[in-house]
């Protein structure tokens, strides 16, 4: 087992990275406060991991809410779901709050704890690739809006992140490769070693080896904590992790949530993204190629494959978190493993972009 800890002064916690963790009581049982626990998972993750999780908690009064699998889910009245099993239980401010899933689950749960009588305790157990190496980590919590993703929330750090890897024992590919996703974006953005290591051994991670399957998690958690130290409420660092999903969150509204998964649209945000970077004068046209060969390596998608309108695009991408003062940020990359948040960039440039993968 290898155990990081994101440094946030009294919000510090553990993340735990290793195989058979779900089996260790103590290892979650110590981040638990007051008696009462509820499990928050969904109806793919409840039939594999829900009876497991409930196994190591035999000294608690232990309720659970299980949420329909899916993005399109991810709103204020599935969170409501979970205030509802909250409440029907009598649970009171001592209670923590376990998010069995992927980061659907995650937000959703964290959001609800911030929330639930003004701030209750929670514990993160992800149980996908893009959960583990993204969104278990850091403290973002929330929901999406039908006019914009993940514009609802709170920023609320977890008690621990339990990352047990033989969970992705269960996982589908799709899922995998979307996961990979977020893997290849700490290479891309930041971490050029890490992104050679990632092109020599791409083959045997894509075959699920543990190995190296842990190393990239670790590395992967080990550079989001250290941005989040930095900037724990996205004040300026900590944008740099948001590589692509300006064009990625636009993609999956105006497609509608669920269509494309979230690694999905990442992946063909980061090409858009470094599409502009070389229309900007940044990165040269094979640097493109390889970041467009990683992802193909990896089964995700390098085209946007629906008919989306020009207007609808540029109209959802107004709506986002980096939008200030009515000016869109973006961050693009100045070479490969080294990114910058920009304003600066040439309009048409952007324009060219969007109507090339339109």
């Amino acid at each position: 087992m290898k155990t990081l800890n994101l440094d946030l002064g009294d919000k510090s916690y553990p993340i735990y990275i290793g195989q058979d963790l779900l089996t260790q009581t103590d290892l979650l049982t110590q981040h638990i406060k007051g008696k009462q626990v509820m499990i928050v998972t969904n109806t793919t993750v409840a039939p594999l991991y829900l009876a497991k999780v409930k196994a190591l908690l035999t000294l608690f009064t232990v309720a659970e809410v299980i949420l329909l699998d899916g993005e399109q889910y991810k709103t204020l009245d599935t969170v409501n779901e979970i205030f509802t099993a909250l409440l029907t239980a009598r649970f009171d401010r001592s209670c923590t709050l376990i998010a069995l899933g992927g980061g659907v689950v995650g937000d959703m749960t964290g959001f609800a704890a911030a929330s639930y009588q003004r701030g209750v305790n929670f514990i993160q157990i992800p149980t996908t690739l893009l959960s583990q190496v993204d969104s278990s980590v850091g403290g973002k919590t929330g929901v999406n809006h039908p006019l914009g993703k993940n514009m609802i929330g709170a920023f609320y750090q977890p008690k621990c992140v339990l990352i047990d890897v033989d969970t992705l024992d269960t996982l589908d590919d799709r899922q995998y490769s979307a996961g990979m996703a977020e893997v290849i974006k700490y290479g891309l953005l930041g971490n050029v070693d890490f992104l050679i290591d990632l092109q020599q051994n791409i083959d045997d991670l894509m075959h699920r080896d543990k190995g190296l399957i842990i190393k990239a998690v670790h590395q992967s958690c080990t550079d989001k904590a250290n941005i989040v130290a930095q900037d724990e409420l996205e004040s300026g660092k900590r944008a740099l992790l948001n590589f692509g999903h300006t064009f990625a969150h636009a993609i999956e509204n105006t497609l509608g949530y669920g269509t494309y998964l979230h690694g999905e649209a990442v992946a063909v945000g980061m090409l858009m993204a470094a599409e502009l970077s070389a229309l900007e004068g940044f990165i040269a046209s094979s640097d493109v190629q390889q970041v467009k060969d990683l992802l193909q390596k990896t089964q995700l998608p390098v085209s946007i494959n629906s008919k989306i309108s020009y207007q609808d695009f540029v109209d959802a991408m107004s709506v986002d978190k980096k939008v200030i003062d009515g000016e869109v940020r973006l961050v693009l990359m100045k070479k490969l493993g080294q990114t910058f948040i920009s304003k600066d960039y040439q309009k048409n440039d952007l324009q060219q972009v969007i109507k090339d993968f339109l």
